[in-house]
């Protein structure tokens, strides 16, 4: 027998390969799992269609959104630039929600419009032309966005053009008030090759602040050096051209950085936003430096209104602005006439004035401007109705006060009239807000009754037993109110439109627990009504579901409110329930609006991918959204005592499921999103109310956004020990509860990126706590793909089965 000695360069080489083999498996990982089936099912179940109408409400269109993307979409190139996620390939957005398929009908009659040469694959942008004979939208291509044109009379479906630049979101083209043509954002097809990364710095990248405070909250996606400002400029330059309903197209304006553009209502003169440099490092494209001007219809130059400069050093606080012409707009009852504020604070909110706000009117050939309101809050909107009619709001957020005026653009000397004067918080009391009509232009303008004498409101119809929507007529030239028509159980109804002012003619929105948003026609003048959609139930493992509108009271007196859903064939003589609990805290300024119901219990239990709702079928009780209310009356602010009401809150909602007997204390769950997720962190570190927590994509250091967060508008600097008292992360040491922490890895949501959960894990790890971290590939704050979402059930499902379904008895009764 002959024998061979193994070399040694042979053993090196079998070690290596060894070894490599051992870190490629390393490397694998965990793959992507999937829920309990009856999970899986409620998940990828196809969504109830949406409805689109016509601007003569003659027609409408029924969309049916596409199917959940799957990770390979998201593994996609994708450029992320000054706040924006980028397509480079088909230059239009990475993320965009689309649909796959529409159905034509006339509204009156529910009869189908076939439609020839309708283009297959995905869809969005979808926008009317002002008469009503044609609808537009943009057709999603691998390589290119084009635009495509729907001529319902013909029935006939046509493409325009290719090549749209659509990377800023909104539509990248607009119908003139003629419908004969439309304006239409593109690429520069001459344009040559993307800009090349260089291994070699030319210098290095410099900021500098020269003593101006320049307070900014924790931004993502920005521009980080030359390289990134050269991507912005290629993928955002565009060209604006004119497109008729043959496809002849006919240049408009010259490559520029344009972010949009609006037709007056005569379609004279376009309205148009061109960005230019210099570029900012610490803030998204929309603070960068703007040129806003009004060009001819042909292009042509007009008249530069303003050159605002790179906003970096805007004021604190959510009434601060920016000083100069501000949202600025086309007049929609006019032929070329702008609306703009200017404040007259600065724009500083801390400073002190009785007059914040001043309007102006500034018609073509836009010379001479002249005022049409002074406001003592921030100018929010305007409605406008005839020459002698308009509605303008105003605001202030601190005091959540809101004022509606009428008043005569035709005589600005005329005295405005208070039409409403508002609490935003209280909710009973809200009147609504008016509803409006197309004009021929295809602009919003207010609805009156023939007679123009009542303006229509639509509203909630908050009220103790529930929303109840409502629509009303208040007169123009009174106070006086009439009821038209509102909700009535059990049914959770919503107006769509008033069709026919004289018949009064509704268009409405009706659905119940147990049946999905369907249209109904009705004519409260002749008491008729016809049902125009007939959709199915998408869940039918929900059917039977039951809910409820729980009401109880926090130890300090504040009314709280929580929809409660229990199992289909479930009920409380059974037992009670492992439950999950699934919320998101809220700040007020008063207690009592604090406490007012704002659901109703005839809602139908819609799904969407973050709540809670899949644990019904596996034998949950599920509280959704129930209220947390952190509140601050007068000079205190809501957060000087976040920890606190929160507990409160919590324990009251406890106590009140337990006392019903739909809960089991010892297997009571507490989830949250974002801010929610925080809220989970700091009831884990501060209760030991809760057998298992599960947060997902949150903040959890408030060190690390120190210029504020969520409705906190001091930094830092200014409430140093409410930052850290607010922190879950400084009290890690504390969280001894089970905790399931989830980010998306490519989180763009100001202030909760990844880095958060990273360091909440390392550090109750740290501090001997139970807690697993689960990073998902190439998600952003909300999550998209399809194999995301379903591993994202599948890990809070065994979460909570092991530590909350199937918590062992004698650990439950040690705690």
């Amino acid at each position: 027998m002959i024998t061979h000695a193994t070399s040694p360069k042979r053993v090196g080489f079998l070690i290596g390969l060894f070894m490599l083999s051992a870190i490629a498996r390393g490397q694998e990982g965990p793959t992507y799992q999937t829920p309990p089936a009856e999970m899986t099912d409620l998940l990828l179940a196809p969504p109830t269609p949406s409805v689109k109408l016509s601007p003569k409400n003659d027609y409408m269109l029924l969309l049916e959104r596409s199917a959940m993307a799957g990770i390979a979409d998201l593994a996609e190139p994708e450029l992320r630039l000054g706040g924006l996620r980028i397509n480079p390939v088909n230059n239009g957005q990475s993320r965009v929600g689309s649909y796959i398929k529409l159905t034509l009908k006339r509204t009156k009659t529910s009869e189908l419009v076939p439609i020839r040469a309708f283009p297959a694959g995905r869809f969005t942008d979808l926008s009317w032309s002002p008469d009503g004979t044609k609808f537009a939208f943009v057709l999603l291509k691998p390589a290119q966005l084009e635009l495509w044109m729907v001529d319902v009379v013909r029935q006939q479906a046509r493409r325009l053009i290719g090549g749209l630049n659509d990377v800023i979101g909104g539509e990248p083209f607009q119908w003139a008030p003629d419908s004969r043509s439309l304006a239409v954002k593109v690429i520069n097809h001459q344009r040559k090759a993307p800009p090349q990364p260089t291994n070699v710095p030319k210098g290095p990248i410099v900021q500098e602040s020269l003593g101006k405070k320049a307070p900014a909250r924790t931004y993502q996606d920005l521009l980080k050096n030359p390289y990134d400002e050269a991507l912005f400029d290629y993928y955002l330059s565009a060209q604006l051209v004119s497109v008729t309903l043959t496809g002849e197209v006919h240049e408009l304006l010259p490559t520029s950085i344009l972010t949009s553009f609006s037709y007056s209502p005569n379609g004279r003169y376009l309205l148009t936003v061109q960005l230019h440099k210099p570029y900012s490092y610490l803030t998204p494209y929309a603070n960068f430096p703007k040129n806003i001007d009004i060009v001819s219809a042909a292009g042509k130059p007009v008249k530069r209104l303003t050159a605002i400069p790179l906003m970096e050093t805007l004021p604190l606080g959510f009434d601060a602005v920016r000083q100069g012409m501000r949202a600025i707009s086309w007049r929609a009852d006019a032929p070329a006439t702008l609306v703009y504020a200017e404040a007259q604070d600065g724009g500083d909110p801390a400073k002190k004035t009785t007059i914040r706000d001043q309007v102006y009117l500034l018609p073509a050939p836009f010379t001479n401007p002249r005022r049409l309101a002074t406001l003592n809050g921030r100018f929010q909107w305007v409605s406008w109705g005839t020459d002698s009619l308009a509605m303008i709001a105003e605001g202030w957020w601190k005091t959540r006060n809101q004022k509606m005026w009428l008043l005569n653009p035709a005589d600005t000397s005329a005295q405005a009239r208070l039409l409403f004067d508002l609490n935003t918080e209280d909710v009973y009391k809200h009147p609504g807000y008016p509803l409006a009509k197309y004009n021929q232009a295809g602009r919003e303008v207010l609805l009156t009754t023939p007679d123009n004498r009542w303006l229509y409101f639509v509203g909630d119809g908050a009220s103790p037993d529930g929303k109840r929507p409502f629509v009303n007529q208040v007169s123009i030239g009174g106070k006086e109110q009439r009821e038209l028509w509102r909700s009535q159980a059990p049914y959770y109804e919503t107006l769509v439109d008033v069709l026919d002012p004289v018949t009064n003619q509704l268009l409405i929105r009706r659905e119940s627990v147990s049946s999905p948003a369907n249209y109904v026609l009705r004519n409260l003048s002749q008491q008729t009504e016809s049902v125009l959609t007939n959709f199915p139930h998408p869940y039918p493992a929900l059917k039977d579901i039951r809910k409820e509108l729980l009401t109880y009271e926090r130890n300090d007196g504040v009314k709280l409110t929580a929809k409660v859903y229990l199992p289909a064939g479930y009920s409380l003589e059974k037992g009670p329930l492992p439950t999950l609990i699934w919320a998101y805290p809220r700040e007020y300024k008063n207690a009592e609006a604090a406490g007012q119901v704002k659901d109703s219990p005839y809602q139908f239990t819609r799904l969407g991918w973050a709540g809670p709702l899949y644990w019904l079928t596996q034998g949950y009780a599920i509280v959704d959204d129930p209220d947390l209310p952190i509140i601050g009356q007068g000079d205190t602010q809501p957060n000087d005592s976040y920890v606190e009401q929160l507990t409160a809150g919590a324990e009251a909602l406890v106590r009140e499921l337990v006392k019903r007997n739909i809960a089991d204390k010892n297997r009571i769950a507490i989830g949250g999103h974002s801010y929610g997720a925080f809220m989970t962190v700091n009831l884990l570190a501060h209760t030991n109310l809760f057998a298992a927590g599960i947060a997902r994509s949150g903040a959890y250091n408030r060190t690390l956004t120190p210029f504020g967060f969520q409705t906190e508008e001091r930094t830092i600097w200014g409430a140093p020990d409410v930052y850290m008292r607010m922190s879950p992360f400084m009290y890690a040491n504390k969280i001894k509860t089970p905790l399931l922490i989830l980010h998306g890895e490519a989180d763009n949501n100001a202030g909760t990126f990844p880095l958060q959960s990273e360091r909440l894990f390392n550090a109750v790890k740290g501090n001997g706590g139970t807690v697993r971290y689960v990073q998902l590939p190439l998600e952003s704050h909300s999550y998209s793909a399809k194999e995301s979402v379903l591993h994202t059930l599948y890990e809070m499902n065994n979460w909570l089965d092991k530590y909350v379904k199937n918590r062992p008895i004698l650990e439950a009764a040690l705690n």
